[in-house]
């Protein structure tokens, strides 16, 4: 692997959360992040995903090993990553648009270049006509997309996402995937995704990293082959069937070791 195109690295990192019975949540894992490519976790219930995704986001520190971006260890959360959780994290009281600027005004940005950020995000996520609106007169995925907005104004050259569409109907999130495979192709980001859904690894990743049970580790790596401008129909394709299958295989064999830990 060229050194020059590796963007994250995790090297060795384990994760163990202290107390009276330690819990040994992650590792060691070991594994590099090519700049822009899209990098889904898929894993058993416990098996440490977002955990992982912490420790990228200098959210966690590793017990051991290290954790690097863009060469340098990531001590706090590194500037030029992004953070979208599963949670809806839109703030009641702002509309949307405020919602989207609201990371940009915090960091003191100029107000012109904040109104040139905004008007983008609002309009590359189809909220135009929602710029006005409060977060309870949209549905659960117009939410999902202020979030990702707010992310995207950033402009990360990191995105982490901890299973963004969780909340949403398998409709919903295909599509949603088509938006976040737009996101990505237009800002060149590197994205890490975490999710349990084995359809949107398939879909969405340029490679799939399956984990173990905890401690989770890695048990597979699946490089899926598909262009760069790919959306939701690509289901249809005989090679996504295979690659959800592979996934599938393996971590059906983890997850049955999961359920036997509880």
């Amino acid at each position: 692997m060229i050194a020059a195109a590796v963007h994250a690295r995790l090297a060795d990192v384990t994760r163990v959360y202290p107390g009276k019975r330690p819990v040994h949540a992650l590792g060691p894992v070991s594994f590099d992040l090519i700049r822009g490519e899209f990098f889904s976790v898929v894993g058993p219930s416990g098996c440490g995903k977002s955990t992982l995704l912490d420790v990228f986001a200098g959210l966690a520190k590793p017990s051991a090993g290290s954790a690097s971006f863009e060469g340098r260890p990531i001590d706090g959360v590194p500037d030029g990553v992004g953070v979208v959780f599963q949670e809806d994290a839109s703030f009641p009281w702002l509309s949307v648009a405020d919602n989207i600027a609201f990371g940009l005004r915090r960091a003191g940005m100029d107000p012109a270049e904040i109104t040139r950020r905004v008007a983008y995000a609002v309009g590359f996520m189809g909220l135009r006509d929602f710029a006005d609106a409060y977060p309870a007169q949209l549905s659960g995925g117009m939410r999902q997309r202020v979030c990702i907005a707010r992310t995207l104004v950033m402009q990360p050259r990191f995105i982490l996402l901890d299973e963004p569409f969780g909340a949403l109907d398998q409709q919903t999130r295909l599509l949603m995937g088509d938006e976040l495979l737009k996101l990505w192709r237009e800002t060149r980001a590197t994205v890490l995704l975490i999710t349990h859904s084995l359809d949107e690894a398939a879909m969405l990743s340029d490679r799939v990293g399956v984990m173990s049970a905890r401690p989770g580790c890695l048990v597979d790596l699946i490089q899926t082959g598909w262009p760069e401008e790919r959306d939701s129909r690509i289901v249809a394709d005989p090679a996504f069937g295979a690659i959800n299958a592979r996934l599938w295989s393996r971590l059906r064999e983890e997850s049955i070791k999961s359920v036997a830990l509880v």
